[in-house]
């Protein structure tokens, strides 16, 4: 199982045909909000599974903010991020996560990526790929094979 992810498109769509290039083979796509109506653009390129959970920048969508999935047979605690103060540090996130005995947390709202593994948990960040914050142009996979989990960054 391959979980693709992106986050904070921000109504960059040409970005996304790049940006699904590098996801085009997972098998279920995850977008992390800002902005969730970019979704119908990806729907262009990609043709699977689409999950997707609003952000701080989506107003007037019926999406919710948060979902928890099970994915290859792992938690997935799926996030914008921005109510957890991630720009700040993940102690409110990790809480959270803990709390749900999420085995990966997803998250964007920094611009940033990252990915991390605290208490038993991984961490992930795709970063944006069309308006990153530390210049690097983003998205991520998590590879869950064999009860294994591996995540990566891409550029774009």
């Amino acid at each position: 199982m391959v979980i693709g992810v992106i986050s904070d498109t921000h109504r960059y769509v040409w970005v996304i045909e790049n940006a699904i290039k590098k996801l085009e083979n997972v098998d279920v796509l995850i977008h992390l909000g800002d902005n969730v109506q970019d979704v119908t653009e990806i729907k262009k390129y990609y043709k699977g599974e689409i999950i997707n959970v609003k952000g701080n920048c989506d107003f007037s969508v019926d999406v919710p903010g948060e979902k928890m999935q099970v994915i290859g047979g792992k938690k997935v605690f799926i996030t914008h991020g921005h109510r957890y103060d991630v720009k700040y540090d993940l102690s409110r996130i990790r809480y959270k996560a803990m709390e749900m005995e999420a085995d990966i947390v997803l998250f964007g709202h920094t611009h940033v990526s990252k990915i991390a593994y605290e208490d038993g948990i991984w961490f992930v960040n795709p970063g944006s790929p069309g308006v990153p914050r530390d210049g690097f142009n983003s998205v991520a996979t998590i590879e869950i094979k064999n009860g294994k989990i591996n995540p990566s960054i891409k550029g774009v």
